[in-house]
């Protein structure tokens, strides 16, 4: 028996206001260094001089007249930057993208002229922009009530843009559109993923092609295009590759070996591309979240009903995650209150992988 179910600046001026697209330039070599042109000071090359200057973006105390709301923990604003997020229709993706927007609600705008790509209106201005993608035809309830407040209330830009991980010239040339409205791509969050329970004996051989080029071709495809616009663009940045917990164990309950494997891997690529980009500015984290209930536990709860409460009874907590209980760590790892960390894997699962 088997069963699958997917889970789901300074203000920035675009170079066209037309549908065309600027080819996408080669990618910087090894020597470029990427900036950064927000409006934080942060450089990590003058972190020495951190105790001698009161406007480093790290310095301990900001100065009195900034101590309003809006100029406290300077390191998480995301004020003007642009990320994407695959798997972002729903579920954690959904939840980590509603908090990047909430993260850049202030200050000054981005003025984004309509195109084909986009459904917002011409010369709209918003403060920070989340582009989410996923093999949706159309996004759901939730996505469409996220949007509406990002707009609205947080003068955000919230997008969805149906793509294929699987397809790599797909991804690429999505990438490299969103870079080209934005002259910049700050970041990426790889949530896409999907699971297939079956006994490894049994395994049917297209499911296991389902699953690895979803959850580690498809996070490879989104983590290489996205780190090539950074490049591009000379802008450095943040990517969080979304492995599991299932990748540092075998789970009670749940008989997935080659989603564990896939979350595995996925834990190894972003140590790799951390290497490979660190010191151009591009820094690559994993995080490995325990059982959340999304789309894609809620049907493996179909399938072994009684899966729910093993796992309640494996986790110190007693209780199985939310979403929302990962928005912080998602706006940590995307932010520059994570500028030292890089190579890393978050576990952050309620404490089950520490009896």
């Amino acid at each position: 028996m088997s069963f699958s179910l997917s889970r789901g600046l300074t203000p920035v001026r675009t170079r066209f206001a037309s549908t065309s697209l600027i080819a996408p330039k080669v990618l910087a070599s090894s020597s470029a260094r990427l900036y950064s042109s927000t409006k934080s000071v942060f450089n990590p090359h003058d972190i020495h001089r951190v105790s001698h200057n009161p406007e480093h973006i790290q310095s301990k105390f900001p100065s009195k007249k900034d101590l309003r709301n809006a100029k406290r923990f300077r390191e998480f604003d995301m004020e003007g930057r642009v990320y994407a997020i695959t798997g972002g229709a729903r579920g954690l993706g959904l939840s980590m993208a509603e908090a990047l927007i909430e993260a850049g609600a202030k200050g000054e705008t981005l003025t984004i002229p309509k195109t084909k790509f986009l459904s917002i209106d011409l010369f709209t201005d918003f403060n920070i922009a989340v582009y989410c993608l996923d093999r949706l035809e159309q996004p759901g309830a939730d996505f469409l009530a996220a949007k509406e407040q990002a707009n609205n209330e947080y003068g955000g830009l919230l997008e969805y843009v149906q793509i294929d991980v699987r397809n790599h010239k797909e991804v690429e040339n999505t990438f490299a559109m969103i870079g080209a409205q934005h002259e910049r791509l700050d970041g990426l969050i790889a949530a896409a993923g999907i699971n297939h329970l079956q006994a490894a004996l049994d395994y049917d051989r297209a499911a296991l092609e389902d699953v690895m080029s979803i959850n580690y071709n498809g996070v490879f495809n989104a983590a290489t295009a996205a780190a090539r616009q950074m490049f591009n663009y000379q802008q450095k940045g943040s990517i969080l590759l979304v492995a599991s917990m299932s990748g540092l164990i075998a789970n009670k309950g749940m008989t997935s070996p080659v989603y564990n494997s896939s979350k595995a891997a996925v834990i190894q690529l972003s140590r790799s591309l951390a290497m490979e980009w660190g010191r151009h500015g591009i820094r690559v984290n994993s995080l490995c979240p325990g059982h959340i209930i999304t789309p894609m536990v809620e049907g493996v709860f179909q399938q072994n009903p009684a899966a729910r409460a093993t796992w309640e009874a494996e986790n110190m907590l007693g209780r199985l995650a939310l979403p929302e209980e990962f928005r912080g760590c998602a706006l940590f790892a995307l932010s520059d209150a994570s500028s030292f960390m890089t190579g890393s894997t978050m576990l952050i699962d309620g404490g089950h992988t520490a009896w």
